[in-house]
């Protein structure tokens, strides 16, 4: 019998951990023992039903599964592979890896980069993957690091914290929003205090986020080179209008909100770039690009102090911590 957090149906007011049957996680080309899976915004959001993250029932939750081939028809992937399953439409169309289960297709599959281990990938996860993703895109655009400071927003979350370790290992100046600190700058918990310790270790400045978080004008003081924002609302408008001259913006998430009141002029006036960023479907050899940068930048052990790792059965409690913005960093599920 597999344990699985599942909803029956859109209308429950949150998930339920389930014992179902191993059959249950059968018809695709591989079926993984999962070792590990990790709480993403969007997880965390559908496990509690706050957000409409299905698309179908009954759904696992869960947009990320690590673990050991235990079936496989694919000669790619045979039995005893150690791999992972980043997106596809875990957790909303396809069953997810909240769960000591998954079966999948084999072309879904990606590997972990040689020398690191599957919790390594768990803690980056699709979060990690989709820093990587936007930082890529700083790269393509181009922007170097003496163009100037780049914004990164949320960075008490996992996309932020890796956008700023990668940007940091790259050479450039991080400015990190966060809502963690007081209106003097400090932590507002310990958690808060060691998480920031490590990140202002390099070159991250923290301001807060209701210097951002509100209607401002459609343009303002050129500070930033490039943002990286996994926010959006009035946040990404005001990191729009604050950015340089033929600077990019990289968008990847809607922590405030999904609306985008704002104004066409920092983009005539100033010719800036709006990146957005959808890391579900993206090709393998630009999933192998972001995973290779995430193992050059990060060792087996650089992530620990943003590692908060729980048992599959802590999956709903941790979810309600993440919508309250009570954890930094990553939470890690053994799924074991």
């Amino acid at each position: 019998m597999i344990r699985a957090w599942i909803s029956r149906a859109a209308d429950q007011t949150q998930a339920e951990l389930e014992t179902l049957d191993e059959s249950d996680f059968a018809g695709q080309d591989v079926v993984l023992k999962l070792h590990y899976s990790c709480l993403n915004y969007k997880d965390a959001l559908a496990l509690t039903h706050t957000a409409p993250i299905a698309r179908k029932y009954p759904m696992v939750h869960g947009i990320d599964a690590v673990g050991e081939v235990i079936e496989s028809n694919s000669a790619q992937w045979p039995v005893g592979t150690v791999c992972q399953v980043n997106d596809w439409g875990l957790g909303e169309t396809h069953w997810g890896g909240l769960a000591e289960r998954a079966s999948v297709p084999a072309q879904w599959i990606s590997p972990i980069p040689e020398g690191r281990s599957a919790r390594w990938a768990a803690a980056l996860g699709t979060a990690g993957y989709t820093a990587a993703l936007c930082v890529m895109a700083l790269q393509d655009h181009p922007v170097k690091p003496e163009d100037g400071p780049v914004l990164v927003t949320g960075v008490s979350g996992g996309v932020g914290t890796v956008a700023c370790l990668l940007l940091q290992h790259l050479g450039y100046e991080v400015v990190g929003l966060t809502g963690s600190i007081d209106a003097t700058g400090e932590p507002v918990s310990e958690s808060a205090a060691k998480h920031f310790e490590r990140l202002q270790l390099g070159s991250t400045h923290l301001i807060h986020r209701e210097s951002m978080s509100r209607a401002g004008k459609p343009l303002q003081k050129e500070q930033f080179a490039a943002v990286v924002d996994s926010v959006g609302s009035h946040t990404l408008v005001n990191a729009c209008a604050q950015t340089k001259y033929g600077g990019v913006v990289a968008a990847c998430g809607l922590a405030q909100g999904m609306d985008f009141q704002g104004s066409v002029a920092p983009f005539i006036l100033r010719g800036i770039t709006l990146r957005g960023i959808n890391c579900v479907y993206r090709s393998h050899a630009e999933r192998d690009r972001a995973w290779g940068m995430l193992a050059q930048a990060l060792g087996e052990y650089d992530l620990d102090f943003m590692i908060k790792e729980v048992r599959l059965a802590q999956a709903l409690e941790s979810a309600r911590q993440v919508l309250a913005n009570q954890l930094q960093g990553r939470v890690v599920v053994n799924c074991a």
